[in-house]
């Protein structure tokens, strides 16, 4: 069948579910890729200012329970609807965008985000069930193949916006977001249609109930929990591209390269993707990810299907880990469109054969359980991310620590940080204090203190994540053979 006849068998219920799923990846994107910026920048820009630790148990906890409640929140929707949970989640976004970005404290912003963690959470498995219950034998690989393509749109998408919002202010960034909803809510009302479903007539308690004995069900099956605890690994790894790549391009970077390098080719292209100050700002560069994948999947996809799924994983990981030791052998921001190609390859090969590897080892009558378990080293991944990327980057590469390192080394004394002597004036000062220009300044940390270190430490942990799933399969499964038969 050609591809257009295939097309044609997909009901309205499949396209309304895919452009919600489009614009809810563009408002929760649009977010996630500015906000390590947004939270640990300098306070006159319209930045909060929190520390690098700070930053990370937002980040961390709170995706972490993004990740972890879909395994109740899925019960909620086959129970009481997918619409009526649509119609629960979708202003709780709206309020929880709009709140972050009023939000000016530790606390408060925190619990926004939570707030908006759980609306996603609510939303997060009712898109896949829909595409699930709208596709059959014949056309689900199309189906995913097109809901997948849809996420990384939408992802694609909403750091462009936000990008170029937050240089107005950090305030229209969050707005975004909540006008995206609002639109997903009428499309909602207007457009959605439940699909057909099996009614749970059981009593919440009682799902709750069987909730926890399947959890545990699960976890008796101690080979799939430890391929959950080593992919724990990757996920800590990967997530790294979000937590601190983008601090790290700020603080570190000079991207000014790339935007010449445009603009020999293309100004007007380099004055679309840059700023007015002659840059390109780390989302930018960091969205090139979801770029890759939006192009080349097809491709690696049909290259990986010859093997099975636990090798193109160990291989798709493996060549990860590689990609995130080359983000920073070298301060030349061109060196990232190879290495972030590198990861971006590595995500593709592996990271869709994980669900493709769980359906084939989950019991027949239990594929569905141990598919919303999968959210679980998800959900410890970020929290392990968050970890890496606040005490352990504030310690290693944290520009603001080591410069208060040298000073005290200097016997230099500056006033604290605070909301009268920011960020940039604590580094504007420094760098007078030690004769220095700014970017004299940087280059002098960075050779001192080789703060690209950071790296080799996510880059160790995704090796060791593929060599634990090697050696899983080796010693746990007895598997010999590399190619699928």
């Amino acid at each position: 069948m050609k591809l257009t006849q295939v097309l044609k068998t997909f009901p309205r219920s499949f396209w309304v579910a895919n452009t919600m799923e489009l614009f809810e990846r563009w408002a929760y994107y649009g977010v996630f890729a500015v906000l390590a910026l947004y939270l640990t920048g300098s306070q006159e820009t319209g930045a909060l200012g929190f520390t690098q630790i700070q930053k990370s148990n937002i980040m961390g906890i709170v995706t972490a329970i993004l990740y972890f409640l879909p395994i109740f929140t899925g019960a909620l929707a086959d129970k009481f609807g997918y619409k009526r949970i649509l119609l629960i989640a979708y202003p709780i976004l709206i309020i929880g965008y709009l709140c972050m970005g009023l939000m000016t404290t530790y606390a408060t912003v925190f619990m926004a985000f939570l707030f908006v963690a759980v609306g996603a959470a609510l939303f997060k498995p009712i898109i896949s069930a829909t595409v699930a219950k709208t596709t059959t034998e014949s056309n689900a690989s199309v189906g995913f193949g097109i809901y997948y393509w849809i996420v990384n749109i939408g992802a694609f998408i909403g750091p462009i916006f936000a990008s170029k919002l937050r240089g107005f202010s950090w305030n229209y960034v969050f707005e975004m977001a909540s006008i995206i909803i609002a639109i997903n809510l009428l499309i909602l009302l207007i457009f959605f249609k439940e699909p057909a479903r099996e009614k749970n007539n059981e009593s919440l308690k009682v799902i709750i109930s069987n909730i926890f004995k399947n959890i545990i069900y699960v976890m008796k099956d101690y080979k799939f929990l430890i391929f959950m605890v080593i992919l724990v690994g990757f996920w800590a790894m990967y997530f790294q591209l979000f937590f601190t790549l983008p601090n790290f391009i700020d603080q570190w970077v000079d991207t000014t390269i790339v935007y010449k390098a445009i603009a020999n080719i293309s100004p007007f292209l380099a004055s679309k993707i840059g700023t007015s100050a002659g840059i390109i700002e780390p989302e930018m560069l960091t969205n090139i990810d979801a770029l890759y994948i939006i192009a080349f999947q097809l491709l690696i996809s049909s290259f990986v299907m010859r093997f099975k799924p636990l090798n193109a994983m160990i291989g798709g990981i493996f060549i990860c880990a590689i990609g995130v030791g080359l983000w920073f052998v070298t301060q030349n921001s061109m060196f990232l469109f190879i290495s972030i190609m590198i990861f971006a390859i590595g995500e593709m090969a592996g990271s869709p054969k994980i669900y493709e590897y769980i359906g084939r080892i989950a019991p027949k009558d239990k594929v569905a359980l141990y598919m919303g378990m999968n959210f679980l080293p998800i959900a410890g991944g970020n929290l392990f991310a968050g970890i890496l990327s606040g005490r352990i980057y504030t310690n290693m590469s944290d520009k603001i620590t080591l410069l208060q390192t040298e000073l005290n080394v200097r016997g230099i004394i500056l006033p604290e940080i605070s909301k009268e002597f920011t960020q940039n004036d604590y580094l504007n000062k420094a760098a007078s204090s030690m004769h220095m220009t700014n970017h004299q300044l940087t280059n002098y940390l960075w050779n001192t203190y080789h703060p690209s270190n950071i790296w080799i430490v996510f880059t160790s942990i995704g090796v060791g994540t593929a060599i634990l799933l090697l050696l899983y399969d080796k010693l746990l499964l007895k598997s010999k053979s590399i190619v699928k038969t």
